[in-house]
C-alpha cells in the first residue's frame, strides 16, 4: 500500500465513522459523492483493501504478447531498418508487416533490445521564431540539399525543395546537379501547379545573386549591388513579377532547413526500404510516397484562407522567361554567331533597324534556341560554317646531292693501305752505324 492509499484510507475511515460527511470526504479525495459511497460499501466487504485498485499486480489486457514482441524485434534488427526511430518504425511495422504497436510501447521495446538509445532532454537557448505568413503563396522558401540520398546504391543526387511558409506544403524533386537549368525546371513545375507566389525566400547563392566585384588594389571599394546585372533566375523572377528575398543566415530560413532534416532521416530510410537506386526511381518514390505523406500529416492550416498565388497571364511566357538569355549583335549579312554556331535570319523576317542591332537569344530548357528583336521573334536557321582555305602543302627542302669520291681520292686511299714498305725483319738488319 502506497502513502497515497494510506491517506485515502484515513479520509474514508472518518466518513465511515461519521466524523465527516460523504460530501466533505469527496472534496478531500477529489472524487464524486457516488464514488465515495462505493468505496465505503467496499470497505464493509474487504476492509482496508478497498483503496487498492482491483487490477493492481495483474497483467494488462492490452499487454503486447511475447510473439509480437519477438517478431517486432526480429524485423527491426534487419539491416534495412537500421537507424529507425520509434515513430517511423511504428509506421513501417503497421504498413509493411501488419503489426500494430504504439509508439511509446515500441520505444520501450527498442530500448530494451538495444535498438534505440533514449536521448537526454536538454534545455536549449530559447529562440523566438518568426511567425508564419498568414496566406499560402505569400512567401515560399527555396533551397537545395546535397546529401547521400541513395546511400551509395546509385549516383549522387541533389534535392531541390520549395516549402510554403504559411502551410508547410512541400514541392521537391531529385536532380543530378544544382544548376540553373534544373532549378528553373522545378520552378516551372511549381508555377504550373500553384501559380505565381508573391515572393521567394532563398540564400545568397550564386544562382540567385551576382557576386559583388572588388578591385585588387582597392579591396575596400565595391560595386553597388543595384548596378550589378541579375542572374538568370533573378531575371526570370523579375519578368514573372515575383519578389526575391535574401536570407542572411541558414537559421533565417529555418523552415526549409528543418524540412531537409526530416527528409534526410525519413526519406533516406524510405528509399532504402523500397530499394530505389536511380534518379527516376527516387523521383517516383518522392512523388508517390513521401510528398503525399508530408502534405497529409505535416501541413498546417493558414491563418487566412485567401490564396496569395496569382495566375499566369498571357504576358507571362514561361518558355521565354525560364531560359538562359543572352545578347548578340546582328551582322551585316543578317547572321548571328552564338555558341560557336552561325544562325541566318530568314529573309521575310528582316525589319528596319535589324542590321547591327542587338537581339535577345533564349536558350530554352527543351534545347531549342529562340531569337527576339524588340517584341517579335525571328525565324532562324543554322548555317554551315564557312570552309577555311586549305593551307598549301610545303615540301621539305631536299638535300643537295653530293658527288662521289674523285679518282685521286681513291688512289690516295688505296695507297694508304697498300704502301710498299720493307718488312720488319729486313728493316732490323740495316746497319745504322755512321760511316764515312
Amino acid at each position: 500500500m502506497t502513502q497515497r492509499d494510506r491517506d485515502r484510507l484515513v479520509v474514508l475511515k472518518k466518513a465511515f465513522k461519521g466524523w465527516i460527511t460523504q460530501r466533505q470526504a469527496a472534496g478531500e479525495l477529489r472524487l464524486t459523492d457516488r464514488q465515495v459511497r462505493r468505496l465505503l460499501v467496499r470497505m464493509t466487504e474487504v476492509g482496508d483493501r478497498a483503496v487498492i485498485h482491483g487490477l493492481r499486480g495483474r497483467a494488462s489486457n492490452r499487454k503486447l504478447s511475447e510473439v509480437a514482441r519477438s517478431k517486432a524485434i526480429a524485423v527491426l534488427s534487419q539491416e534495412v531498418y537500421r537507424g529507425f526511430g520509434p515513430t517511423l518504425a511504428s509506421e513501417y511495422l503497421a504498413k509493411k508487416h501488419k503489426l500494430v504497436i504504439g509508439r511509446e510501447a515500441l520505444r520501450q521495446l527498442m530500448i530494451g533490445a538495444g535498438l534505440w538509445r533514449s536521448r537526454r532532454q536538454t534545455v536549449e537557448t530559447i529562440h523566438e521564431w518568426r511567425p508564419r505568413r498568414s496566406s499560402p503563396g505569400e512567401m515560399v522558401q527555396w533551397d537545395t540539399s546535397e546529401h547521400d540520398w541513395l546511400e551509395g546504391r546509385g549516383e549522387r543526387l541533389y534535392l531541390i525543395s520549395m516549402i510554403d511558409d504559411a502551410t508547410s506544403r512541400l514541392t521537391a524533386r531529385f536532380v543530378r546537379s544544382d544548376s540553373t537549368e534544373e532549378n528553373m525546371r522545378v520552378l516551372r513545375s511549381y508555377l504550373e501547379q500553384y501559380g505565381r507566389p508573391v515572393s521567394f525566400y532563398t540564400d545568397k547563392a550564386s544562382l540567385f545573386v551576382t557576386t559583388e566585384k572588388r578591385l585588387r588594389d582597392r579591396p575596400a571599394e565595391q560595386v553597388d549591388p543595384v548596378q550589378l546585372p541579375p542572374t538568370q533566375i533573378g531575371r526570370a523572377l523579375r519578368e514573372l513579377g515575383i519578389t526575391w528575398i535574401a536570407a542572411h543566415s541558414p537559421q533565417a530560413k529555418g523552415r526549409i532547413e528543418r524540412s531537409f532534416g526530416t527528409a534526410q532521416d525519413r526519406l533516406v530510410k524510405g528509399l532504402r526500404v523500397a530499394g530505389r537506386s536511380s534518379l527516376e526511381q527516387a523521383n517516383r518514390y518522392l512523388e508517390q510516397e513521401f510528398l503525399p505523406w508530408w502534405n497529409q500529416h505535416l501541413v498546417v492550416l493558414p491563418a487566412s484562407s485567401i490564396d496569395a498565388h496569382r495566375p499566369l497571364g498571357r504576358e507571362h511566357a514561361l518558355d521565354a522567361s525560364l531560359s538562359l538569355v543572352d545578347t548578340r549583335q546582328v551582322a551585316n549579312d543578317y547572321t548571328i554567331r552564338f555558341d560557336r554556331k552561325i544562325y541566318q535570319i530568314a529573309r521575310d523576317q528582316v525589319r528596319a533597324g535589324l542590321r547591327g542591332a542587338n537581339v535577345r537569344i533564349e536558350s530554352r530548357l527543351d534545347g531549342s534556341v529562340a531569337v527576339r528583336f524588340r517584341e517579335h521573334y525571328l525565324s532562324i536557321s543554322e548555317c554551315a560554317p564557312p570552309l577555311k582555305p586549305a593551307a598549301p602543302v610545303l615540301k621539305p627542302p631536299s638535300k643537295p646531292k653530293r658527288g662521289g669520291p674523285s679518282e685521286a681520292y681513291r688512289r690516295g686511299h688505296q695507297a694508304l693501305f697498300q704502301s710498299q714498305t720493307l718488312p720488319v725483319w729486313q728493316a732490323a738488319r740495316i746497319d745504322r752505324t755512321r760511316t764515312r
